[in-house]
Formats: structure tokens, C-alpha cells, sequence
């Protein structure tokens, strides 16, 4: 928890992040690599491919993402089991690391849903 003071009052807030079990910021933090790789892959693809100014971003990014990838897939199984997601629920979210950013809304729907706290 941070306390924030002001000069008419002290106000609590709470950090949604710190709040969550250990298995879930592992998912948020993974969501958000997988997106960041991602992005980082379709900008070296555009370089390359499109503009052909150089191949670097596909040689750095391209590993990272297969990497980040794999990862996001290991801890959304175990999210899976740990915090008790369904079938459909486990299965959307490991699809959405196929379509490019997908893990960043996925992450935000599985928050507002509660599927990321203890239960």
C-alpha cells in the first residue's frame, strides 16, 4: 500500500500489482514482455522486409520473442493450474499469444474478471 498526502487529507491507495499472488505478476509480467517482443519482431520485419534498411531487428527480436513466447506459454499453464482457470479460459489465453499484443488485453480482461487473484 502507498499513502499519498495531500495538504486537505491523506488518501490510501492500493497497488493492484503488489496485491497479486506470485503466479500472477509472473503472467502480467510475462503478457507484457511477449507484447513488448512482439512489437519489437513486427518492427524488424518492417525494416527488412519492407523497407530493406537492415535485418538487425528480426536477428535481435526474433529470438527474444521465441523465447518470451515459450515462457508466456510455461507460466499460463501454470497460472492455469495454480489460480484454477477453466478450459476456455486457460485455452483463450495461451491463444493469445499467436495474434501480435494480444497478452496485453488478455492480461487487463483476466484482471477485471478475477481470474488473476487467489482464490
Amino acid at each position: 500500500m502507498t499513502t499519498t498526502h495531500t495538504a486537505d487529507s491523506t488518501t490510501t491507495q492500493r497497488s493492484d500489482f503488489g496485491d497479486l499472488p506470485g503466479i500472477s505478476r509472473a503472467y502480467v509480467v510475462m503478457a507484457f514482455v511477449e507484447g513488448f517482443t512482439w512489437a519489437g519482431l513486427l518492427v524488424g520485419m518492417l525494416l527488412e522486409h519492407v523497407l530493406h534498411v537492415t535485418e538487425w531487428g528480426v536477428t535481435i527480436f526474433g529470438p527474444l520473442h521465441g523465447g518470451a513466447f515459450m515462457l508466456y506459454g510455461l507460466v499460463t499453464l501454470i497460472a492455469a493450474v495454480k489460480l484454477r482457470w477453466g478450459f476456455w479460459v486457460t485455452i483463450t489465453a495461451l491463444f493469445a499469444a499467436i495474434p501480435p499484443l494480444t497478452t496485453i488485453p488478455m492480461e487487463i480482461w483476466l484482471r477485471r474478471k478475477g481470474y488473476l487473484s487467489a482464490r
